[in-house]
């Protein structure tokens, strides 16, 4: 196992709120874990979850503009983005992921390859779970990607944990200042 943080947050020598990992890796795919400590509670982290808008990143998204993400928190929604268009309408649009699992203030799950992985005959399942820790709230993700690739799971394993861990530090940071631990 190595930790892969963001070269951002390295580069200013500042602590990560979050923490993540590359868990496990074959030829078959890959578990990436990451998990961060927060001052919300349980019900306000799913608040938060549940409207990616306001804490994923644009630059990974299609449209460049998070305005244009949303998450249907029910069996069968969608974690999805509008690609706006004209006046007439949207030109499209982007299923990142669909819910199969979701449970408020406790366990959002959710099938999809997201970015690159998209492309290829992978499948990828996030599991994100909201766990009361002491104050605040412990907020774990694990994604786990399987299926044919045509990239190397060594190679581009390493891109979507940073990417996640980017994504999760976001969320943790709108979240209020990390909670404190006794472990």
């Amino acid at each position: 196992m190595r930790k892969i943080l963001p070269s951002a947050i390295l580069a200013l020598g500042l602590a990560s709120p979050s923490h993540g990992e590359l868990a496990a890796q074959s030829a078959g795919g890959f578990v990436i874990v990451a998990s961060a400590e927060v001052a919300a509670s349980p019900e306000r982290s799913w608040q938060e979850l549940v409207v990616p808008a306001r804490w994923w990143s644009k630059d990974h998204t299609y449209s460049h503009d998070t305005a244009n993400l949303s998450i249907d928190p029910r069996p069968g929604g969608c974690f999805c983005e509008t690609l706006p268009g004209t006046r007439t309408g949207p030109r499209g649009g982007v299923e990142h992921m669909r819910v199969v699992y979701a449970e408020r203030a406790k366990a959002l799950r959710m099938k999809g390859a997201l970015g690159p992985l998209q492309t290829e005959a992978a499948e990828g399942t996030l599991s994100i779970t909201l766990k009361p820790s002491g104050t605040g709230t412990r907020i774990e993700w694990q994604y786990v990607v399987g299926g044919y690739m045509r990239f190397k799971p060594e190679e581009i394993a390493p891109a979507v944990n940073q990417v996640l861990e980017e994504q999760l530090t976001s969320l943790a940071s709108r979240l209020g200042p990390v909670a404190k631990s006794g472990g």
